[in-house]
């Protein structure tokens, strides 16, 4: 037989072997085999690029701002997110996760796509009941009927790479179960591989669209999200992290029965942050609810460096606490961190601080040591802030944000989307989290209608200089200097607390000023 008839019944052998292998692995669901979900995305990328063949570039548009252009651009976009959305559905997993993101990339990609994709932030397909009692029986070793008095079979929330639900232990606690979708963890590489390929793809034939980081970010991230175990370990360590926030609620850790692709916590009560009816019905604060989010997200990024990076609206409940009446935060989903070095938090306290100055020599020093090369600095500037730039110059705390302001974002964001790209190319890799994590606590603000608050700013500057002053007190050579550095960290928290206080006095905003000094 030839070395050339070998190798091909060879390959064809290990193809046929690898695929029965992988059926058996995942209990023969067609849709877990890899090249049968790699086929799947690789159709719909060319169906997606057939779609904008036939629609916008079969011929020759002289007017790309005439309203026919713009109508039949949109309606492309409609189409081709679906199409996507589709096959996030079908694939589900990876796909989900990689879907959500693009729902969050509002200044990146065209509405019609983020629109479409972010359904799946909080209505991402579910799996039966008994394919998550299957995991539970494989990791915890018990039957789940011997395990729980009660199993609510309708889930608290469905996310990309689990699900949870409220039930009863049979000593009569009870919890919230998070359990691993069944074929995800299996999946996981052959996804990954599968969209770094269609990425580069997708680069090739449009070559404003670069989001290699985004599969980079995935392929660094997704091994942590897949240890429930690890996230177990993150919940704990902020809860004894950030014990001296009274309102701040943790959920327990149940460790005898949590494994790598189970989670059990107790069961808390509360209303997702966004869900403004239950906010009035509770009567809620909604500028304590954000004033109290950006406390938490503000020492997280500045004086910690231990970041709860998917903060979108299903992660963050409210309510009203049972001992002293006031409004309690509950965080949830401590499966993603960003950790912050020391040097990168010193250089986004200094980029923040002179954002804050209007000061463009510093933002262009500070922009350019976290990796943002040339005069892309002020594109950076705004991304930071989520404000235009004719805002960052007039100074954010300063201008009032609305929806013209909105829109201007959204057109300006269409004409340096390839910038933007290369920005997010280029920035200390630290930062994609940070952006993500500030987007999303950008978009609960709106929601309650509090992102024009001063008091966002007084927290995020105070964090900011005790944040330069920890660095720069390590940094001293002696004593004198030690001293120095706190007597001049003091006297600018002093200066911010007058400067505040005073913009309190004059916007009539003087109790919720004084609020945050005491």
């Amino acid at each position: 037989m030839s070395l050339r008839k070998v190798l091909k019944y060879g390959i064809v052998g290990s193809a046929v072997l690898g695929t029965g292998l992988s059926l058996h692995a995942n209990d023969y669901d067609l849709n877990s085999v890899g090249i049968v979900r790699l086929g799947r995305a690789g159709a719909t990328v060319f169906d997606i690029a057939a779609t904008y063949q036939a629609n916008l570039y079969s011929r020759e548009w002289t007017d790309k701002k005439s309203r026919e252009y713009l109508q039949l651009k949109s309606d492309t976009h409609r189409a081709a997110a679906e199409k996507l959305l589709n096959l996030c559905r079908t694939n589900r997993g990876v796909y989900i996760k990689v879907g959500q993101h693009i729902g969050a990339l509002e200044y990146l990609l065209p509405p019609e796509y983020v629109t479409t994709m972010k359904v799946l932030h909080s209505n991402a397909p579910q799996n039966p009941v008994e394919d998550l009692y299957r995991v539970i029986r494989q990791d915890l070793r018990v039957d789940p009927n011997e395990l729980f008095e009660s199993f609510d079979p309708e889930p608290l929330g469905t996310a990309s790479l689990a699900q949870v639900h409220r039930a009863t232990l049979r000593d009569g606690r009870e919890v919230a179960v998070k359990v691993q979708h069944p074929y995800v963890k299996g999946n996981s590489i052959v996804d990954i591989k599968t969209m770094e390929v269609l990425v580069k793809l997708v680069a090739w034939t449009f070559p404003d669209f670069k989001f290699q980081w985004l599969v980079d970010e995935s392929k660094r991230n997704l091994p942590v999200e897949l240890d429930f175990a690890n996230e177990g370990r993150n919940a704990e360590k902020v809860k004894e992290m950030f014990r001296h926030y009274r309102w701040l609620k943790i959920p327990g850790v149940i460790w005898e029965y949590t494994t790598s692709r189970v989670l059990m916590m107790e069961y808390t009560k509360g209303g997702q942050v966004n869900d403004i009816e239950y906010i009035q019905r509770e009567k809620l604060d909604p500028y304590d609810i954000a004033n109290k989010i950006g406390q938490l997200y503000s020492n997280m990024i500045f004086l910690k460096g231990f970041v709860h990076s998917d903060p979108h609206p299903g992660n963050i409940l409210v309510r009203r606490s049972e001992q002293n009446g006031g409004t309690e935060i509950v965080l949830l989903d401590h499966g993603l961190y960003a950790e912050l070095s020391e040097k990168f938090r010193y250089n986004y306290s200094k980029l923040w601080l002179s954002i804050l100055r209007v000061d463009q020599a510093d933002m262009k020093k500070y922009a350019h040591a976290l990796g943002v090369e040339g005069s892309m600095w002020g594109l950076f500037a705004c991304m930071v802030t989520g404000r235009p730039w004719n805002s960052v110059i007039h100074g954010v705390d300063k201008v009032q944000q609305d929806d013209a302001e909105k829109e201007l974002i959204q057109n300006e964001g269409k004409m340096v989307l390839p910038h933007i790209s290369d920005v997010l190319e280029k920035v200390d890799r630290q930062m994609l989290l940070v952006l993500k994590t500030n987007d999303l606590i950008r978009g609960i603000e709106t929601t309650l209608r509090t992102q024009n608050r001063m008091t966002a700013f007084w927290v995020m500057s105070k964090c900011c200089v005790k944040s330069i002053g920890s660095q720069e007190y390590l940094g001293a050579a002696d004593t004198w200097s030690k001293l120095g550095t706190c007597l001049r960290e003091q006297w600018c928290i002093l200066k911010l607390n007058l400067y505040y206080l005073y913009r309190g006095i004059v916007s009539l905003h003087l109790l919720s000023a004084l609020k945050m000094i005491f």
